[in-house]
């Protein structure tokens, strides 16, 4: 039976992948650093008799990530799912909360990455999912800190991908837009919202922008099951961006100027700012 990691699998995306990968025929470790947030998954799994099996790691402590990898053994799929978020304008962000983002959503995947490519190498077979975000293709303001730690996980994968060809080894980076998980629930205390900020219309503009994307948010399920396909499917791709958020952005690579995407950050009007957004990514704010 295939072994497959999954990080981040209290809630969302995570717990999602662990179930659907299990019913999909994989041995599943799902990595969670509070165990007391386990039951959900574990009961969920007894429910369908799936083989999914918690183990406490935490992604940010190289000695705990390689215990857990040590006792789990060789890995085929690897999902990179750990991650944390945060809505605050580059100048209001602490350096501590940038440096916990780069920490959990970088450095993280990274730490995991190291643990199971040795024996996916010797082996010549494996995947490694890093689950990153449309922000990872195209920054977002007011989440800079968040953007760059997806956009170096999403640089990662691109050169991870190419060094491992010769193994055999696929590498896909999994881009979804705004999904009905609690991420905004976990990172409340690194996002803000000031009335009286000189950022405040980025800020509102970024808060229009994710309830546009709850509007027609997808549920982690089809996050998972991108997950499975991008690792299964004959027909490989690098990048596959989930949602129609997802999809918008990144259908406008190359076709929308990141100078007319900078000049949308001046003064405009709701109505002006509105149409362009509509016009260059297809989503009606």
């Amino acid at each position: 039976m295939s072994i497959a990691v999954v990080t981040g699998t209290s809630t969302g995306i995570g717990f999602a992948t662990s179930l659907h990968l299990a019913r999909n025929g994989y041995s599943v470790f799902a990595g969670m650093r509070n165990m007391a947030k386990a039951a959900p998954l574990q009961d969920a799994a007894a429910l369908d008799s799936l083989d999914v099996t918690v183990v406490n790691f935490d992604v940010t402590d190289a000695e705990s990530t390689a215990a857990a990898f040590d006792s789990i053994g060789p890995v085929d799929l690897l999902v990179n799912n750990a991650g944390i978020g945060g809505a605050s304008p580059l100048e209001l962000t602490p350096e501590d909360e940038h440096r916990a983002m780069f920490d959990t959503n970088y450095f993280g995947a990274v730490r995991c990455i190291k643990e199971v490519l040795p024996s996916m190498r010797e082996r010549q077979t494996g995947c490694i999912a890093n689950i990153t975000s449309i922000a990872g293709i195209q920054a977002v303001p007011n989440q800079a800190a968040y953007s760059a730690s997806k956009w170096a996980l999403e640089c990662v994968g691109e050169a991870l991908a190419h060094e491992v060809e010769r193994f055999g080894i696929r590498v896909v980076n999994i881009e979804p837009g705004v999904i009905l998980t609690n991420i905004f629930e976990n990172s409340a205390e690194a996002t803000r919202y000031e009335r009286d900020s000189p950022y405040q219309p980025l800020m509102r503009r970024n808060g229009k922008g994710f309830a546009a994307g709850f509007r027609r948010a997808v549920s982690p399920d089809i996050v998972a099951a991108t997950i499975l396909e991008a690792a299964t499917t004959d027909d490989y791709k690098l990048r596959w961006p989930v949602g129609e958020d997802a999809i918008g952005i990144f259908a406008s690579q190359g076709h929308v100027p990141t100078e007319e995407w900078i000049r949308m950050g001046g003064d405009l009007d709701d109505a002006e700012y509105n149409g362009l957004y509509k016009e260059f990514f297809g989503i009606e704010l």
